[in-house]
């Protein structure tokens, strides 16, 4: 792939996750969402249930509704308040409300319009409900175009760590309706580069060059741009989940930011900073310890931050304590699920385009904490 030019992604364009009996195919292009051969493959059920949120729900959810016309008799919808703070047992129970009300039986299937927190959430309920219902990705924001929608992780947060009770349950399909990322708000598309350019210094380091060469094309969403840069994020992750689905190991370099990046999202309170924008600064943090540990030069960490930086992305992390802030990152990095035996393991660049697992004592981390913090 020339890494100078983005290739255009025409619509009908896919990826495919290959799980064995659990494979299936990302969808990506325009028009998609409305357009009833998209879902012209997936299994014929009575009802099926359509989750969204305040801010996607009364942009897309009728027009989803209708695309699915024919296909199922009934077709309910739920609406949840929008944001990090509501990924919570009490709105997953909405979820659950909503079937059992509806009479949903075990062949309903899901349909998780939305973001990050609507797919997460709705795909826990597909897990969960009747012990396991399917259940279909319909992304609507980069993040979750390029991460969160892909690979089945599903689940929601407990108030002392994000992501912490949920399963690893894959959807039926992904649908990537690059039409979506229009509507999106300028923080919500540069928390959604983040996840992009991870994509870079832990696999693909001709991706990282490209990135670079297109930021502006990307931050001004042109359409050839974004659908390379949607296409080949899934690519990395398909060939990733591809071969360790449940984060046995290799999985676990998708984190790279992740560690700092969910401290900062529980210290501050989920929602204040969104997971893109932690994970941008996370980045910058996990890089700075890759250098510390000795496996990359300065001028990596440069490169990085200020690419991270173009994105409109913070690359100073907050306060999290005024009298022992490092103590209280430490403190929340602790309850992360990379941690093992109560000893923090970080995702780190290890070399061009490779990630590992490490860990760190405790002192270093505290360096790297104080250098990058405000």
């Amino acid at each position: 792939m020339n890494a100078s030019d983005p290739q255009p992604t025409s619509p009908g364009a896919t990826v495919s996750i290959d799980l064995g009996d659990r494979s299936y195919d990302i969808a990506i292009g325009g028009a998609l969402l409305d357009n009833p051969l998209t879902y012209s493959e997936l299994p014929g059920a009575s009802s099926a249930l359509i989750v969204s949120n305040t801010t996607v729900g009364p942009l897309y959810a009728k027009r989803l509704q209708k695309a699915l016309q024919g296909k199922y008799a009934a077709i309910h919808m739920l609406t949840l308040l929008d944001g990090e703070v509501f990924k919570t047992w009490e709105t997953l129970n909405l979820i659950f409300d909503a079937l059992l009300n509806n009479g949903c039986d075990r062949k309903t299937i899901l349909f998780a319009l939305g973001g990050g927190v609507v797919g997460d959430m709705t795909g826990f309920a597909a897990a969960s409900y009747m012990r396991g219902v399917p259940f279909v990705q319909v992304p609507t924001t980069l993040l979750a175009q390029v991460d969160s929608s892909v690979g089945g992780k599903t689940g929601i947060n407990h108030p002392l760590g994000k992501n912490m009770v949920g399963a690893f349950y894959q959807p039926l399909k992904v649908v990537c309706d690059l039409d979506t990322l229009k509507s999106l708000p300028e923080r919500e598309l540069s928390a959604g580069l983040a996840e992009v350019i991870k994509y870079g210094p832990i696999a693909d380091l001709t991706f990282l060059d490209w990135i670079e060469a297109h930021i502006d094309a990307l931050m001004a969403r042109e359409p050839a741009a974004l659908a390379h840069a949607v296409k080949r994020s899934c690519e990395i992750k398909a060939w990733v989940v591809g071969q360790d689905e449940r984060e046995a190991g290799l999985r676990a370099i998708l984190n790279f930011g992740h560690t700092f990046g969910h401290a900062i999202e529980a210290g501050l309170g989920y929602g204040q900073w969104l997971h893109g924008e932690a994970v941008g600064c996370g980045m910058v943090m996990a890089a700075h310890l890759s250098h510390r540990l000795g496996l990359v030069d300065a001028a990596l960490v440069r490169r990085l931050t200020a690419l991270i930086q173009k994105a409109g992305l913070p690359v100073i992390g907050p306060r999290l304590s005024e009298t022992d802030n490092a103590g209280r990152y430490l403190e929340l990095m602790r309850v992360d699920k990379k941690a093992e035996g109560g000893e923090i393991r970080f995702v780190v660049i290890d070399g061009p385009a490779r990630a590992a697992v490490r860990s760190a004592p405790d002192a270093l981390v505290r360096e790297v904490i104080d250098s990058c913090c405000a």
